[in-house]
């Protein structure tokens, strides 16, 4: 098997749905497979799949172990010599997988290598990073960024000095849609299960850039990203908003394990 696809489910069915469509009619000269794994949504994902997509593999996994959990679990099922890791809200079109996958076999120096992702109407999502400085989560997040010095290191941080158009190497990649060779998925254990949610796709890149591997934007290759920030909102939100407190409690293991 040339290809696994990597789909990690919670409480997003439709979407997983949609999903599949799209990768189900992808226009490809070679095989593939399609893992569908639930982090126990409990959202009948399972029975959907069963009756319009019999031909992907579904896992339960028993509990919600998290993101980087959840895909390490997906991925050992897995038979492909590359893996697409990909969210339920990604949608591909039909030459996506081909020019990515037509890629990686013609670099074999690439560890991850990720599409253009592209929101509903088209316009670019800035998905491609240099590393975090320390205060960079804070100019991203609070009234900080507002300040001219602030948004020159958001400006560094995205990468705004880069043609978005053209190939080019990057630090890390947002984990939404991945290609990675699964030899080097494995190298490198796969993602760190400490980190819950945010920063293991950030982690996985780092050790797979210190396996001298790089990691690669691809814009001619695109995909349609649903993307919702769920994490954002300011200080104000460590009160109210889980998924900011999760956030920063993966930033802070993000810095101990790193130190840098």
């Amino acid at each position: 098997m040339l290809l696994s696809i990597i789909i990690l489910n919670y409480k997003s069915k439709n979407l997983v749905r949609n999903c599949l469509r799209a990768l189900f009619e992808s226009e490809t000269d070679f095989p593939f497979e399609v893992i569908v794994a639930d982090n126990n949504s409990n959202d009948g994902v399972g029975a959907m799949i069963k009756e319009n997509f019999p031909q992907a593999r579904f896992f339960q996994s028993g509990e919600n172990r998290g993101m980087g959990a959840g895909n390490n679990f997906a991925v050992r099922q897995a038979t492909g010599k590359y893996i697409l890791i990909v969210n339920p809200d990604i949608f591909v079109f039909p030459d996506s997988i081909a020019k990515l996958v037509r890629y990686a076999e013609a670099n074999a120096d690439v560890g991850v290598l990720s599409p253009q992702l592209l929101n509903p109407d088209r316009t670019l999502q800035h998905t491609c990073y240099r590393w975090h400085k320390l205060l960079t989560p804070l100019y991203r997040r609070t009234f900080l960024g507002n300040f001219d010095f602030a948004q020159n290191e958001v400006s560094r941080f995205l990468m705004l000095d880069k043609n978005h158009g053209e190939i080019f190497e990057a630090d890390w990649i947002q984990g939404s849609c991945l290609l990675i060779p699964k030899k080097v998925f494995d190298q490198v254990n796969g993602f760190d299960e400490r980190f819950f949610m945010y920063f293991e796709d950030t982690d996985l890149c780092r050790r797979i850039k210190n396996s001298n591997y790089k990691t690669i934007y691809f814009p001619e290759a695109q995909v349609i990203h649903l993307h919702r920030k769920q994490s954002g909102g300011g200080l104000t939100q460590l009160i109210f908003n889980k998924l900011m407190r999760e956030h920063i409690k993966s930033l802070i293991k993000y810095w101990w394990k790193w130190r840098v």
